[in-house]
């Protein structure tokens, strides 16, 4: 088990009268109809991507000089939204047929790793514990934590529902929450090391959904946040794993 990530963002729980495992990390269709996420492997969409309009030189010559200073501002705008959405389609196309990472193989886990790294260097979002952004349900897209998807078991004793983690920066907490088969659940104190990087604290779990389980002192880790959107959010643990979440419902409450 990765015991600093997955303490952090998906933590890893095995209690002795169940098998299950616990995890914790977690568009908006309503606000976003037509955005990224809900994807199945056979579900994308292939349209993400801004279309600049053309200008040709004689266009171009009609256009009023007070606007051109404009127009060459917003382009350079454009371009680096389109080229954002672009590699947010890529990274989904190639996260799609992975089961949130349980069934990547190396190259898999290099190739989603590089983009995510060249959509992490055009993170416009620079403190992101103090973005409403971050605020709201997640669900766990793809992960490199083996212990928090427990790729090395069955496929019929890995959690088959989705996951999902909730922040609320207000309050400063945290809950994980893994559905089918197991519906168990973990909350969290989230500490503020830096303006990207954040600490977590357990302090209780929720076997099936029901059973509580108080909080061992070993039950922490970091996370740091290295992309954040209205849609996406990817972050990196302290022992090196990759987390890539989507956005689910912005205004989801956690438990205080």
């Amino acid at each position: 088990m990765d015991k600093g990530i997955a303490k952090m963002a998906f933590l890893h729980l095995s209690p002795p009268s169940s098998s299950s495992s616990f995890l914790l990390n977690s568009s908006i269709d309503s606000i976003y109809p037509k955005r990224l996420f809900h994807l199945s492997s056979n579900q994308h969409n292939r349209d993400a991507s801004l279309q600049l309009p053309s200008y040709s030189s004689n266009q171009g010559s009609r256009i009023p000089a007070q606007w051109r200073i404009g127009v060459s501002f917003f382009v350079p705008f454009l371009d680096r939204s389109s080229e954002i959405e672009s590699l947010k389609q890529q990274l989904l196309d190639a996260i799609a047929p992975l089961d949130r990472g349980a069934d990547a193989t190396p190259e898999d886990q290099q190739l989603v790793d590089q983009i995510a790294s060249k959509l992490e260097a055009k993170n416009k979002v620079k403190e992101p514990l103090k973005s409403n952004l971050l605020n709201g349900k997640w669900e766990l897209l793809y992960t490199t934590s083996m212990s928090v998807i427990q790729s090395e078991r069955p496929k019929i004793l890995r959690p088959n529902g989705k996951i999902y983690q909730a922040i609320n920066l207000d309050t400063l907490r945290a809950q994980n929450i893994e559905t089918w088969p197991f519906f168990n659940q973990a909350t969290a104190n989230l500490v503020p090391l830096n303006q990207r990087r954040v600490a977590v604290k357990f302090d209780s779990f929720k076997i099936a959904g029901v059973i509580p389980i108080k909080a061992r002192g070993s039950g922490r880790g970091q996370l740091e946040i290295t992309y954040l959107d209205e849609e996406l959010r990817i972050s990196r643990g302290n022992q090196g794993n990759l987390f890539i979440v989507g956005m689910v419902d912005p205004f989801y409450r956690v438990p205080v």
